[in-house]
């Protein structure tokens, strides 16, 4: 009679499974670790290109001068200076609802606060950015305060004073390569306070909105707004 072996072909195909299976799982921790740095690279690179997007959004006028409260000078003439709020300082609070500025004839003080903005039934303080009597005021701006939005820097400026001593003021502001720097200092902080939605809208290639503080924190907007200009908000009386 002739013998027959019985071979356990399910017991066979068990091994070659668990051969297959321990290949691909040394395969995939393989290709982890030659991809680590490549992620690690990847997350690193997203800070940095939100705060090239951002640098690159906000604007600084050539030839003006600018106080750390983000208000700005221009000389024009011997006798007067024009003054306004720059590019991020706009874009920062956002579109305001009123403007308040001081009577003409008054004084304003460097460092000190200049006018206000009302902005989503918040008052919004701005320092002034050099000692002077008000000479002047634009009156357009009263009219249609999103002239502030739309050109903060030319049809959007709010007052023309008469400084008091401009050589000692100019000693406190910003210009040229210091206010670029000055900028990427704010960016570089913005950067680490941006989540959420906002934060994928930068790393995707993307800009914030104008009123970007209250995308940041809808809750407590007035904190950031403060923070940046250097001065505190205060509520509508």
């Amino acid at each position: 009679m002739e013998s027959y072996h019985y071979v356990d072909i399910f017991a066979t195909k068990g091994i070659e499974y668990l051969l297959v299976l321990a290949f691909l799982a040394v395969l995939i921790l393989y290709w982890r670790y030659l991809n680590k740095p490549a992620a690690m690279n990847n997350r690193a690179a997203i800070p940095e290109k939100i705060k090239t997007t951002l640098v690159d959004w906000f604007y600084l006028a050539d030839n003006f001068l600018y106080h750390q409260g983000h208000s700005w000078v221009a000389p024009e003439g011997e006798q007067t200076v024009r003054v306004g709020m720059d590019d991020f300082s706009q874009k920062l609070v956002g579109k305001p609802a009123r403007i308040d500025l001081p009577a003409i004839g008054s004084r304003v003080h460097q460092g000190e606060r200049g006018w206000q903005l009302e902005v989503d039934g918040k008052i919004v303080e701005v320092l002034a950015p050099v000692n002077g009597e008000v000479v002047e005021v634009n009156r357009e701006i009263l009219k249609n305060p999103h002239l502030l939005n739309e050109d903060p820097y030319r049809k959007g400026w709010l007052l023309k004073v008469k400084p008091e001593r401009f050589g000692p003021d100019r000693k406190n502001l910003l210009s040229g390569e210091l206010a670029r720097a000055w900028i990427e200092d704010h960016v570089n902080r913005l950067s680490r306070q941006i989540s959420g939605e906002l934060g994928q809208v930068l790393q995707d290639g993307g800009l914030p909105s104008v009123g970007f503080a209250k995308d940041i924190s809808p809750e407590n907007w007035e904190q950031i707004v403060q923070e940046y200009l250097l001065t505190e908000p205060a509520t509508i009386s």
